[in-house]
């Protein structure tokens, strides 16, 4: 049995997919959540999750970092971003990121299922009426170096790292995470070194690079 969690703040949107899931896998096991640290309780809970479909501005995202986390605390788990903007750039970097595929809401029932089917089958998957852009757009400075630093961390030095990036001090991680003061410690060293950076201030400005601003929230 497939397994799938939908992941996105509008109850519609997660309606629409559910049905598009629906019409290519009928007896699919489908999980829902609203932001990020409900997709993260989803996949502590049901561990055989094959593949996310993740909302790109979702409560507790912040853009490709939900990406970048979920990929690095779950690295067996598919992620395939979903949204309503189709900046051909930004598609590319969350490629890079270790995105499986790039879902548009504006897609029709069709081409969604036809994107489930390649993401299911192993296939990364562009909508067809981009895969020209993406092709043609220069990939954002650096983006692959970040990449590769950040896969070589371990998904608890990640948990770390992202809560350094929101400026929790190591004693607030280790009460989070449940481990000890020292045990921070010793994953901020392991981060320092794996990163290149020398600090907290340049972990969290490197972590902090793949945040992304919502257009539908600018005012």
């Amino acid at each position: 049995m497939t397994r799938l969690l939908i992941a996105d703040d509008h109850p519609l949107y997660r309606l629409a997919l559910t049905q598009a899931v629906r019409g290519v896998l009928p007896d699919a096991q489908i999980h829902e959540a609203e932001d990020l640290p409900g997709v993260q309780a989803a996949l502590a809970a049901f561990p055989d999750i094959d593949l996310v479909l993740l909302d790109l501005h979702m409560p507790g995202s912040h853009g490709l970092v939900g990406l970048a986390s979920l990929r690095a605390e779950h690295p067996g788990v598919a992620v395939a971003m979903i949204s309503a903007h189709e900046d051909p750039a930004t598609i590319r970097r969350a490629l890079a990121y270790g995105a499986a595929g790039y879902l548009t809401k504006r897609a029709d029932l069709a081409e969604l299922q036809a994107g489930l089917r390649a993401v299911l089958d192993c296939e990364q998957w562009l909508p067809p009426a981009l895969r020209e852009a993406v092709a043609n757009a220069p990939p954002e400075p650096g983006d692959r170096e970040t990449a590769a630093k950040l896969a070589t961390l371990s998904p608890q030095q990640f948990k770390v790292l992202t809560r350094v990036a929101e400026g929790r001090l190591n004693k607030q991680i280790a009460d989070e995470l449940g481990i000890q003061e020292r045990t921070v410690k010793a994953h901020m060293s392991a981060i320092f070194e794996k990163l290149g950076v020398r600090n907290r201030t340049q972990a969290g400005v490197l972590l902090g690079s793949l945040s992304l601003a919502d257009p539908a929230r600018e005012a």
